[in-house]
């Protein structure tokens, strides 16, 4: 995940203290619009009943405006933010969604390592690692100081259990104590083999934080992975300056996933010249890895270092609205968007504030418009409607992590989750992207409508990179609930897809996370309305229904959703 925590820093966390609940006055009058009637709202526009390139444009422009000082957690653009989201639920009619409160307060840690060398012993001799161009490794114990003293280092592939694959890295194996290397991906990217997990689209398995994950289950001390930059998709430099400086997270009795006492990244080429001294070839080790049948191997070295932190805390909170359903309302259906954004920056000239029109703006707009058609269209859902706006997803998926650890509605009882996040406005394309593909049977229900859209399902463009995992969406995916992740592609209905990839592009080098990602009046949102109308019908098909999307056979989340519902019955 392209982390840009450092640009805000201890703003965000500084400011990040519990605030008092936005005067009832910020927020518009609650209000219960008919079939078919628009409502203005305390700013002058009108809001129709049908998704609408203005609708959506006015949600946008206010959301990104200078005044919200770019969504930063903590502080005025927080209260204002929330403020907006919330009093556009109580224009709709909608119920506070956590049991009677419109929030739900998220708690954060900030740690912050000091840079810290790595001393191995190998081959008769002591290696140090210097931070930063060698190694990053930093700690989300909450501990002040963390020591590993003389750990035996092993080698395990992947570092992957997959039950559902036959696979099993850790087979037969003790590493309690010890500090793991593995390597970042899954086998079948770096074989080419398509038979092997998901060929080069990259599965939970291959992102880094499963393999910590599963390190801290198996017990061991310490994980380093190996770092390339095509099993990554990004280089060193963004290892170094997404892992050092400021880390944010739950605290520790809020987080359901295990943790260990230290994690982090080595070179590639340091890696290589370690494996060297222990007598080991790191690529004869990376081929064997990609086979069945792969066994750990031992090095013929051990880790060291003492690593002081730093922490503090904060805490930014969610804000939810609910559609109770009529005959099914204990089964719920979760639209989601993430409010946050960077906030802004201090000293220097020209813009500082870091807008967030694109991202996610735009995401934040589509649930208001998604809630707006639902509440309008007469017949109430037989299901319920979770529209869900969540904090902190720029500090890493915190506020949806907090959510499905602490669930208002049961996990087992929710139906889906539909997350949206940062659309392009590029105009209508003749693809519909869906990161992911290939996940669940969700795409069965958004292809018909796509069909009738006159546009194609297709999977994003490199898959190997793991986008799937890098939005709030993954959090509920983890614990089983069927997720679908869709918007616009490129292939731009009259310019065709190379106008499409080089606007995806032109964002990406001069918009995203920069203060240049403003509201702009001669958008084209037309794409952006097919995409929320299509979103919309995946709702509205699943509430007037009784069926329980899965994911498709061979998922690796499927095993979790059959166990909660499971548990559940």
């Amino acid at each position: 995940m392209r982390l840009t925590l450092a640009l805000v820093g201890s703003l965000v966390l500084a400011a990040c203290q519990p605030t008092p609940p936005p005067p009832a006055e910020t927020a518009a009058p609650a209000a219960t619009p008919s079939s078919g009637t628009s409502v203005v709202d305390t700013a002058g526009h009108a809001f129709g009943p049908e998704v609408s390139a203005e609708d959506l444009a006015a949600h946008i422009k206010t959301l990104s405006s200078d005044d919200f000082e770019g969504r930063g957690p903590g502080g005025r653009g927080e209260e204002l933010t929330l403020a907006y989201i919330r009093g556009q639920f109580e224009r709709l009619g909608l119920e506070p969604g956590n049991k009677g409160d419109w929030y739900q307060n998220v708690p954060m840690v900030e740690t912050t390592a000091q840079p810290t060398p790595i001393t191995i012993a190998v081959g008769g001799e002591s290696i140090e690692l210097a931070y930063g161009s060698e190694q990053v490794i930093g700690t989300r114990s909450g501990q002040a100081e963390v020591k590993l003293e003389a750990s035996d280092m092993v080698f395990v592939g992947y570092g992957t259990v997959a039950p559902e694959a036959g696979w099993n890295d850790y087979e037969g194996l003790d590493v309690k104590g010890k500090t793991v290397v593995m390597l970042v991906n899954d086998p079948g990217f770096h074989a080419s083999d398509e038979t092997l997990f998901a060929g080069k689209r990259m599965t939970y398995y291959g992102r880094w934080t499963y393999k910590y994950e599963e390190a801290a289950r198996q017990g061991a001390a310490a994980a380093l992975i190996i770092h390339d930059d095509a099993g990554a998709g990004y280089g060193w430099d963004v290892v170094q300056n997404s892992w050092s400086g400021a880390q944010f997270d739950l605290p520790t009795e809020h987080d359901p996933e295990p943790r260990l006492p230290l994690q982090g990244w080595i070179s590639g080429p340091k890696a290589t010249e370690v494996f060297a001294k222990s007598g080991q070839d790191l690529e004869a080790l990376r081929t064997a890895a990609n086979q069945r049948g792969f066994r750990a191997v031992a090095l013929d070295a051990k880790a060291s270092t003492t690593l002081t932190s730093t922490t503090r805390s904060g805490e930014s909170r969610n804000v939810m609205g609910l559609l109770r359903g009529s005959s099914q309302p204990d089964e719920v259906i979760v639209y989601m968007a993430h409010w946050d954004h960077l906030g802004r920056s201090f000293g220097g000239a020209g813009d500082r504030v870091y807008n967030g029109a694109v991202d996610n703006a735009t995401g934040v707009a589509a649930i208001l418009e998604i809630a707006e058609r639902f509440v309008t269209q007469g017949t109430p859902p037989q299901r319920s409607i979770l529209f869900l706006a969540v904090a902190l997803e720029e500090s890493g998926l915190l506020g949806s992590k907090y959510y499905v650890a602490n669930p208002v509605y049961p996990l087992a009882s929710t139906v889906a989750v539909v997350n949206i996040d940062a659309i392009q406005p590029v105009g209508r394309t003749k693809d519909f992207v869906v990161i992911g593909h290939g996940s669940s049977e969700l795409e069965d229900i958004l292809k018909p409508i796509a069909d009738s859209q006159g546009r194609v399902l297709k999977p994003e463009d490199a898959p190997e990179k793991g986008y799937f995992y890098r939005s709030d969406h993954f959090n509920f995916a983890k614990a089983g609930v069927p997720a679908l992740y869709a918007k616009g592609g490129i292939d731009h209905v009259e310019k065709g897809a190379e106008f499409g990839r080089q606007m995806g592009q032109d964002y990406t080098v001069n918009r995203y996370h920069k203060p240049a990602d403003e509201f702009d009046p001669a958008w084209d949102l037309s794409g952006i309305v097919e995409d929320v109308n299509a979103l919309y019908g995946v709702g509205s098909n699943l509430a007037a229904s009784e069926t329980w999307p899965h994911w498709y056979e061979g998922n690796e989340f499927r095993a979790a959703r059959e166990a909660s519902l499971s548990e559940a019955r």
